[in-house]
């Protein structure tokens, strides 16, 4: 990384400002200003490559001061430096689109590694372009009003954008492209500019993305092939009053991604179940070599259970994997009503055994739902089960499925302990349980996670209503067929 990237400190006197100072000036130089004015004075002479802002700044809020530099300077990384780490703190801070934030105990190299990794990110990703793109293309109408000194910044960040862009009137006709676009379809800007984007662009990914019937949405994805491998995620955005933006980053690296851990899932699924399956074959042998005593057969059991649970842990990682990498492409038509059922009857034992009342309410003549039969009888076979594991003895669970226009809406209730607020966030998150979770309850923290990747995986929605005490209410939402827009959360 040149020493010549300029990092930005608005912090107020302190040590941790004298600690971040000394680590970044190793790799980086650094310009110091502990009040606004030195702040605006910096910035009037220079841009810099990140900036670091601290919770509260020369009387004012951090936040507030990042989220107006965002509006100045769309395109730079700010970080925030946090007292202390608070939810409402890192959710405001993702809100805002800021690149992250730093919190006590500091390390120097947890700065330099934040600051490089902000950097890297920065470069790489096609997150902020959007951004700038909406940004830039919502200021045309203004262009009249804009002064010289912004209009050439604008026309900067623009041309200087990595990814390809094209800005089009409401007719389709070209209004800007920056090098980029015109570098990857080997266009000419001067030549471009006026003509309809259907005569100028020759893609044959591009040109169905323009004429595709649904060019209307508010936004429309389209991948673009090209003759060397490349592979490219190009959106189609409406800009109101103004016309399109169409855009397109480079996703080759994340398709080689997707291929590498789809190779991993497999090569994994083979060479951890093969030797466990063999574990097992053994088990069963000794059994049948020989009478056992108490305390061998104890021991046997013991690794019978913990090989078992080892399988079911490979197996839930597994399922995760094969969905996150979109390997389950699978679909069909299928029946809700009819998956609920054959899950209802596998779970038959532990209803009887906890003397659980079940209810369910399925709407007439439910459409069926393009999806993964599989994976729709996993969720279904984690929601409810869980609905029933963790319900009291004789108690309660209540499921219905309903229609409402183009969508599916399954609720799953239970009279559960229900879940703590503060562990509401994170229930979707790999390996975690709730603390409200007992001992003698047992789970890999992978089963909701699967049931998350699943849903997304089917364009659907999840989410979850609880109280301590008042039990559990968890809530999906599927599309009737998975190519459809986005769903909605129902009234």
């Amino acid at each position: 990384m040149p020493k010549s990237d300029l990092i930005l400190l608005a912090l107020d006197d302190s040590p941790v400002l004298s600690l971040m100072d000394r680590a970044l000036r190793v790799k980086y130089e650094t310009a110091v200003a502990r009040d606004t004015r030195s702040l605006a004075l910096i910035l009037q002479e220079s841009v810099p490559a990140l900036m670091l802002v601290g919770e509260k700044f020369n009387g004012r809020d951090g936040t507030r001061i990042a989220d107006e530099l965002h509006e100045r300077f769309p395109t730079l990384p700010i970080l925030l430096y946090l007292e202390k780490a608070k939810p409402e703190h890192i959710k405001e801070i993702f809100r805002l689109g800021l690149s992250g934030y730093l919190a006590p105990p500091l390390k120097t190299v947890e700065i330099t590694e934040m600051v490089e990794a902000s950097l890297k990110n920065a470069n790489r990703t096609g997150d902020w372009l959007r951004r700038e793109v909406r940004r830039t293309t919502a200021s045309l109408k203004k262009r009249a009003q804009i002064s010289e000194a912004e209009r050439t910044r604008l026309e900067s960040v623009f041309n200087n954008i990595h990814d390809s862009v094209m800005i089009l009137d409401l007719e389709k006709k070209i209004l800007l492209l920056n090098p980029a676009m015109c570098r990857t379809f080997g266009l000419d800007a001067n030549s471009a500019v006026g003509k309809p984007a259907l005569e100028v662009i020759t893609h044959p990914d591009l040109l169905a993305l323009l004429t595709r019937k649904n060019g209307n949405d508010p936004l429309s994805y389209y991948e673009v092939g090209f003759p060397d491998g490349r592979v490219g995620n190009a959106q189609l955005t409406i800009i109101q009053e103004v016309g399109y933006a169409l855009t397109m980053q480079d996703i080759t690296y994340l398709k080689e991604m997707d291929r590498m851990r789809s190779e991993f899932v497999h090569t994994v699924s083979h060479d951890l179940r093969s030797p466990l399956t063999s574990v097992i074959g053994y088990t069963e042998l000794v059994e049948r070599a020989g009478e056992l005593n108490e305390i061998q057969r104890d021991f046997l059991k013991r690794i019978q259970d913990s090989v078992q649970h080892i399988t079911a842990l490979i197996n839930d990682l597994l399922d995760l994997g094969s969905v996150e990498a979109g390997m389950d492409t699978r679909r069909e038509f299928v029946h809700l009503d009819a998956i609920l059922q054959y899950t209802l009857n596998m779970l038959q034992g532990t209803i009887k055994t906890k003397s659980i009342r079940v209810h369910t309410e399925v709407a007439p003549s439910l459409p069926a739902v393009r999806a993964n039969p599989i994976r729709l009888r996993q969720l279904l076979d984690n929601v409810v089960g869980n609905a029933i594991k963790y319900s009291d003895q004789d108690g309660k669970v209540d499921i219905s499925i309903l229609a409402e226009g183009d969508q599916i809406i399954l609720k799953i209730s239970d009279n559960g302990p229900g879940i703590p607020a503060e562990d509401q966030p994170h229930i979707f998150d790999k390996f975690y349980r709730g603390s409200n979770i007992t001992e003698n309850i047992t789970g890999s923290g992978l089963g909701l996670a699967i049931v998350k990747s699943i849903v997304d995986s089917h364009q659907g929605r999840i989410w979850v209503e609880s109280a301590p005490g008042a039990g559990t209410s968890f809530f999906i939402v599927l599309p009737v067929r998975s190519d459809t827009q986005p769903l909605r959360k129902p009234a």
